[in-house]
Order: structure tokens, then sequence, then C-alpha cells
């Protein structure tokens, strides 16, 4: 029996899943990043402030590389007339996968991040959710 699906719909079926599960991901590494900068600074005053952080303060710069991956996937997903392939999807594995390569030098930032993040429950969970998704990249 065959899939029906044009290799196009199985790509974008994949990765559309993906999205969510990566904002997920992102969500709880900004909680860490915000409990981190709350415990130096005191409360952030509201959604206005942390976004305003996140976009300016240097303690939150460890989250832009995936942020900027995620972007690019929307930016992916959202592009009309454009087939995507296998090798959109694996250039998104490619791309986690760097940031979590310890030989990556251009991403240790970030994996300093994650690995004190790591250990909040959500962080593990929304981080085994979106490896499934991608067949379980190694970190």
């Amino acid at each position: 029996m065959t899939d029906a699906r044009s290799p196009d719909a199985e790509v974008r079926a994949k990765l559309s899943a993906l999205v969510p599960a990566l904002r997920h991901f992102h969500s709880a590494l900004l909680d860490v990043a915000k409990s981190e900068y709350e415990f130096m600074h005191g409360p952030v005053k509201g959604p206005f402030e942390l976004y305003s952080l996140v976009m300016n303060h240097p303690q939150f710069q460890w989250l832009r590389p995936l942020s900027g991956l995620m972007a690019t996937l929307d930016e992916v997903l959202d592009a009309k007339d454009t087939t995507l392939t296998e090798r959109n999807l694996t250039d998104v594995q490619q791309a986690l996968g760097l940031l979590f390569a310890e030989t990556d030098t251009r991403f240790a930032e970030f994996r300093g991040g994650y690995t004190r993040a790591k250990g909040d429950a959500r962080v593990r969970e929304t981080e085994a959710a979106w490896r499934e998704l991608l067949g379980g990249i190694q970190a």
C-alpha cells in the first residue's frame, strides 16, 4: 500500500509538527533564562519588559541561535510556490545537531545556557518531544 501524499506534503507535515515542539522547547528554555535573570535582578514586570530583555539583554543572547532557526523554519514553511523535499528535513536536523555539537564553537554560548537549563523537567520533556519527531537527533 502506498501513501497518496506527495513528498512535499510529507515533509511539510513533518516540519509543521516540529514547529510547535520547538516553540515549547524554546519557551521552556526562556523560562529558565528568565528565572536566572530574576534571581540576579528582581522580577520581570510583564511581557513587554521580557520581550525587551530577550531582544536586548546579553543574559538572553544564548537563546538567539534557536530563535533564528525557528524563524527560518517558519519562513520555509510559509514560502509560497516552494516544493519541500527530504533535503529540507535534513537541513533542519543538521542545524539542530550543530546547536548541540560540542565541536562547533559558534554555538558554545547556546550550549552553556542549555546545560544550565536541562536540569529543568519541562526543558527535558519538551526536548524529548522534538527529538522524537526528528528521530532522536544526538546531542
